[in-house]
């Protein structure tokens, strides 16, 4: 494969915008590698703009659960494209999207739309402060809520990737109010609470953390946040924006059968257009203007495009056998990954979780940020490079997730995983893994 056109078109951004890509993971510099620059995709490809195919397990980063392009999305906004992209005035397809929220969500009796993740999670804290009158928050190593800037703390693969231990710009007052903790142990969660509970108006995670690699929540975890939240009068706060609908219909929450009072949404409901969401309780969500007194407000928030693609979306995922497919499928895709690796002599830890996963470079479990942290960057770099060159294209981070559509057939999966062999042979080769 030659990436020429590539090469140029990114010489070509470095000159216009801050290290030619408009988010920071696309660079490539963790896989020491150029940018992709994308020209069109079909179910579970994509194409570049020097014609190059490969099987995409990016999907947008998530929100492409039915593939790209998928017939019945596209059709959707086809049919409202030409009455208008946005009026900043009310339209029932708000309306038709809270009420299918709702419906799907166990936790959700109200739901505010919004324009991306970060602005979900920004404006449930907002909230979540408003209603409890508390101002700390907790949230846990290595779980990314966006960029706000009471959130950039120890925050998940961006940084990570990056080395970056938050970031300049955000003054030492913003973040006293935040609590970070290791994830998945909750002793360190109790023993904070036993001293500051009072003050805490809320602890925020992602149920399933998905921005160090993948890391599932142990046994109880979740169940002891919701007891603990509940003891102290904070509240529980699900971000939602990958897990949502992507584990089950009903998401993260639905599938462990834990409550939580508020919600973050995104990806997902927005079809693969911008889009977020925040919801929960009916008692918390009036107190959002203009209801009540917290204020929180946006201009294109539920834009017609946004909500008919999302709308199109969950119409799809409702149907009967759509998670058993992505589960048989994923199911495959692991089991062939981990025989690839044995067969090659490469430790890789595979965590899945429906058809969301990572593979990481390391001997060990990876249950927090710490044992995430100890994967060998090296080693992926040098797999996602191998992969590409044989036409699969994966996550430019290792602490990023791959994810699964229903647009994956299994002829698309035999040829990952024979991708993955061979790719792993050169690791092997190449690469003195950490011990």
């Amino acid at each position: 494969m030659t990436w020429n056109r590539s090469r140029e078109l990114f010489e070509e951004a470095c000159k216009w915008i801050p290290g030619g890509v408009n988010s920071p993971v696309r660079s490539g510099k963790a896989v020491r590698t150029d940018p992709l620059f994308i020209r069109e995709a079909q179910g579970c490809r994509i194409t570049d703009e020097d014609g190059n195919s490969y099987i995409d397990y990016v999907g947008s980063w998530g929100p492409l659960i039915l593939g790209h392009s998928h017939p019945e999305v596209l059709r959707a906004i086809e049919g409202v494209l030409h009455r208008g992209t946005s009026y900043g005035i009310p339209t029932r397809l708000e309306i038709e999207m809270a009420r299918k929220v709702v419906e799907m969500v166990p936790s959700i009796e109200m739901v505010r739309m919004v324009n991306s993740g970060t602005e979900a999670a920004m404006s449930a804290i907002r909230l979540a402060r408003g209603y409890t009158g508390r101002k700390k928050i907790i949230k846990f190593n290595g779980c990314y809520h966006g960029h706000a800037d009471s959130l950039l703390v120890k925050s998940g693969s961006g940084l990570m990737t990056f080395g970056i231990p938050g970031t300049p710009g955000v003054p030492e007052e913003i973040v006293q109010h935040t609590i970070s903790l290791p994830y998945n142990d909750i002793d360190k969660v109790r023993a904070v609470m036993r001293e500051t509970g009072g003050e805490v108006a809320a602890i925020i995670l992602e149920p399933v953390a998905a921005n160090m690699g993948v890391v599932l929540p142990r046994p109880g975890f979740l169940q002891s946040l919701r007891d603990i939240c509940t003891e102290y009068g904070a509240l529980l706060i699900f971000d939602e924006v990958i897990t949502g609908f992507r584990l089950s219909p009903g998401g993260a929450q639905d599938l462990f059968g834990i409550m939580p009072d508020l919600t973050c949404l995104g990806k997902i409901i927005g079809g693969g257009l911008p889009v977020g969401a925040y919801g929960g309780r009916r008692d918390i969500m009036e107190r959002i203007a203009p209801s009540g007194d917290v204020y929180q407000a946006g201009t294109l928030s539920g834009n017609p495009l946004a909500m008919t693609a999302g709308l199109a979306m969950l119409n799809v995922l409702s149907r009967g056998g759509v998670y058993e497919d992505l589960e048989k499928k994923s199911t495959y895709l692991c089991e062939g990954l981990a025989q690839a690796a044995v067969s090659a002599g490469v430790p890789v830890t595979l965590n899945r979780i429906g058809s969301l996963g990572c593979g990481f470079f390391t001997r060990g479990s990876v249950t927090d940020l710490e044992t995430a942290s100890a994967a060998d960057t090296d080693a992926y770099a040098v797999f996602f490079q191998e992969m590409l060159k044989r036409g699969v294209y994966l996550a430019p981070s290792q602490f990023e997730a791959y994810f699964v559509s229903t647009a994956h057939e299994m002829a698309d999966l035999d040829r990952t995983i024979e991708a993955a062999g061979a790719s792993l042979k050169v690791v092997a080769r190449n690469c003195a893994l950490r011990k």
